[in-house]
């Protein structure tokens, strides 16, 4: 379910905070565990680094991501193939 357009979307205050002093230039990157704060037209072409669960991802924000959660963008699974059928090696007789 949607969050309301009267509520706004949600960023928590400390990415706000972290923004406000990129833009001052006092800071690189944001570093942040807030996968759920929507992505806004002010952080485009920002570095935030987005705790996927172990590290902290870098996600570098462009014009298409506006309106997406930082969580989308940093992947919290590991994919590491499908269970097959190993090679079977020769026994010798």
């Amino acid at each position: 379910m949607a969050r309301s357009r009267k509520k706004g979307p949600f960023v928590a205050r400390d990415v706000l905070e972290k923004l406000a002093k990129v833009k001052r230039g006092e800071i690189a990157e944001i570093v942040t565990w807030s996968r759920s704060s929507m992505i806004t037209p002010e952080m485009v072409g920002i570095t935030i680094r987005v705790h996927n669960g172990r590290t902290h991802v870098p996600v570098r924000v462009t014009e298409a991501m506006i309106g997406h959660r930082l969580g989308e963008f940093a992947p919290t699974r590991v994919f590491r193939g499908h269970g097959g059928v190993k090679k079977k090696t020769a026994v010798p007789k």
